[in-house]
């Protein structure tokens, strides 16, 4: 492995969220380099916890650790969009507590052969779990409206059009396998900004959210916690960019009951009773020293709520739909 190792976000305002207690069960449902679970169980020395990662490198790499916890770790390969069956089955639930760092970790990023980064040169894998479909056949299999849509949607790159088009165009003579034919092929399309982000960057993004379903897993793993937190039980979540906060806010937003009720033009619609209370009002953002002391924070934000004694409701739709690329359209003939 190469690079810094990776340094976890937000980590000390998410556990405060938590209000750790003795006794307390409790789940990280994104273990990366074990930051969490380590400083969860060393902060309550009488607290369990069940990890979870889908990374098998993450998995072997943790095994010291829950020797050093002498039982109150477990650590299990796994999404956390399965959390709650994950934690039925461990026979945790219900669990005082949940918390979320959403995202491809520094491990992955520096890890030339897993393709994540444009910053090595490395086969375009892209994979967070051992199996599924790679980034390498998303690019070269899928249609360009497809394409072109994830890298809009996922990526929230305006030119997705035009780099989805180069694409097609270039497999035609050649199939894409590497991380730098297709920094290359990008950086040829869309213009970089002098000290901006590679022009790569959004592209990247878009297919490494669309070949691990970053966002259904996130969904998935809001309504799990719903479903297995007891009363008074809270859930932290750390997002890193916008998409991922924005369904974490509508979600706990609507769950609580702080979802827009109607407008003036509209008449009010009856809110269902709230499932979560909100910890915090609005998102916490790290500090000033954390962001200097590690620049991927920047852009992190922290949202945190206490579980009601109200039952579970129905997964949300309108939720759902935020996780999905919309179907490419037909083209209009003129």
């Amino acid at each position: 492995m190469t690079g810094e190792s990776h340094i976890p976000v937000l980590m000390d305002e998410a556990l405060d969220a938590l209000a750790l207690k003795p006794g307390g069960r409790y789940l990280d449902g994104t273990f990366g380099a074990g930051g969490y679970s380590r400083a969860l169980l060393e902060r309550e020395p009488e607290a369990t916890l069940l990890a979870l990662d889908r990374d098998p490198t993450a998995i072997a790499g943790g095994a010291d650790l829950v020797l050093a916890m002498g039982g109150r770790l477990t650590l299990a390969e796994a999404r956390f969009g399965a959390l709650a069956e994950e934690a039925e089955r461990f026979q945790m639930a219900p669990l005082d507590g949940v918390v979320l760092d959403i995202g491809v970790s520094s491990m992955q990023l520096d890890q030339a052969e897993r393709g994540f980064s444009f910053r090595f040169d490395g086969p375009l894998d892209m994979r967070m779990a051992a199996s599924g479909q790679s980034a390498a056949e998303l690019v070269n299999e899928a249609d360009e409206g497809v394409l072109a849509n994830i890298i809009y949607h996922y990526g929230e790159e305006r030119r997705s059009r035009a780099v989805a088009r180069a694409i097609v165009e270039a497999r035609r003579k050649a199939p894409i396998t590497t991380t730098k034919q297709l920094a290359d092929l990008v950086a040829g399309i869309v213009r970089g900004e002098p000290g901006g982000a590679h022009p790569a960057t959004r592209t990247f993004q878009g297919l490494r959210i669309a070949v691990n379903d970053e966002l259904g897993e996130l969904v998935r793993a809001l309504h799990g916690a719903e479903a297995v937190l007891k009363p008074g039980g809270r859930l932290s979540v750390v997002t890193f960019h916008s998409l991922e906060d924005r369904i974490v806010k509508q979600f706990f937003a609507e769950r609580s009951g702080k979802a827009p009720t109607g407008s003036r033009h509209a008449p009010a619609v009856a809110q269902p009773q709230a499932t979560f209370s909100l910890v915090i009002k609005g998102p916490v953002a790290p500090s000033e020293a954390e962001t200097r002391a590690n620049p991927r924070a920047r852009s992190a934000k922290l949202r945190a709520v206490e579980r009601t004694d109200l039952p579970p409701r129905a997964p949300d739709p309108d939720l759902v739909g935020l996780a999905v690329v919309p179907a490419p359209q037909a083209r209009r003939r003129s």
